[in-house]
């Protein structure tokens, strides 16, 4: 049976997705200096909503790496690259363990380590990996409203999606020579595919 339905939905070989919600159109090619590393948490790898697979595809310096527990030589690995200083964007909040350093203006290019999860597992995430919560963090100032609340309910009024707040915050390091201004637009058109599949459901109630 499983065989029989991966046959029936063939899967774009570059996006991963089925070819009915391939996302390959959308993809906009956008310049950057900083290295991103994604984490990202098996359940939204499965994710029709998730935003990470159209941010990889336009960043040619993204990594992503799906996981959810890491052993501290792999981490440490990821994390930290020669001439690069790294920075965990990440939220300042009180539920959040403190970093060991303070995030001073970086003297070098950066790696920008982003994770993809809900709130509730990347703070378990930096709970049990204490790498990863000891490094230095870039917390987003008033991040503009979302476009994803269209197909994805938020704990928080400043929520936004992965991609988004690593294009705020590529903004934020890069500079002037970054424009993630055409990224965003097609991520506004990939929020509004994504509510035109579910409004028929939505539409016709429980059946």
């Amino acid at each position: 049976m499983r065989a029989a339905l991966t046959a029936s939905r063939p899967v774009c070989p570059r996006c991963l997705r089925p070819l009915a919600t391939c996302i390959c159109a959308l993809v906009r090619p956008t310049a950057h200096r900083t290295e991103v590393l994604v984490l990202q948490h098996p359940q939204e790898q499965r994710q029709a909503k998730n935003s990470v697979a159209l941010l990889r595809l336009s960043l040619a310096r993204c990594e992503v790496v799906v996981g959810e527990r890491f052993d501290d030589a792999a981490l440490r690995a990821l994390l930290h690259r020669p001439g690069l200083e790294t920075r965990l964007l990440y939220p300042d909040v009180p539920a959040a363990p403190a970093p060991l350093a303070s995030a001073a203006a970086p003297a070098a290019p950066v790696r920008l380590v982003v994770i993809d999860a809900t709130w509730r597992k990347s703070l378990r995430l930096l709970l049990e990996h204490p790498l990863l919560a000891a490094l230095p963090r870039l917390s987003l100032d008033a991040p503009p409203p979302t476009r994803y609340r269209a197909i994805r309910a938020a704990r928080r009024a400043d929520q936004v999606s992965t991609l988004e707040a690593t294009v705020q915050a590529l903004a934020a390091l890069d500079g002037q020579s970054f424009d993630g201004a055409p990224l965003l637009d097609a991520f506004g058109g990939f929020v509004a595919a994504v509510a035109a599949r579910q409004r028929p459901r939505t539409e016709a109630g429980p059946g």
